[in-house]
């Protein structure tokens, strides 16, 4: 089996068109950075204008997805099927 402890990634977000982190830790658990830091429930005000200003100009409305949003759980079932695929060969 691969020895590691926590893995990590910068995606483009859609949901908030910017960059985020994503990590993967190896007891399956992940999470987005941004949204701890940033993006979550504890938005800031100008933060938050900032996603409104830019979905104005997309043409669509930027909200963070939170923890179990689309990207961190696809990374985390990735990287744990490329381990197990490993491990199998």
């Amino acid at each position: 089996m691969v020895n590691w402890r926590v893995t990590a990634t910068t995606i483009y977000c859609d949901a908030v068109d910017a960059e985020v982190t994503l990590m993967v830790y190896k007891d399956r658990s992940a999470r987005c950075t941004a949204y701890n830091r940033k993006y979550g429930e504890n938005i800031k005000k100008e933060v938050a204008k900032e996603l409104k200003k830019k979905g104005k100009i997309l043409g669509r409305e930027l909200r963070c997805e939170g923890q179990e949003c689309s990207s961190v759980i696809e990374y985390r079932d990735k990287l744990f099927a490329e381990e197990e695929a490993k491990v199998k060969s």
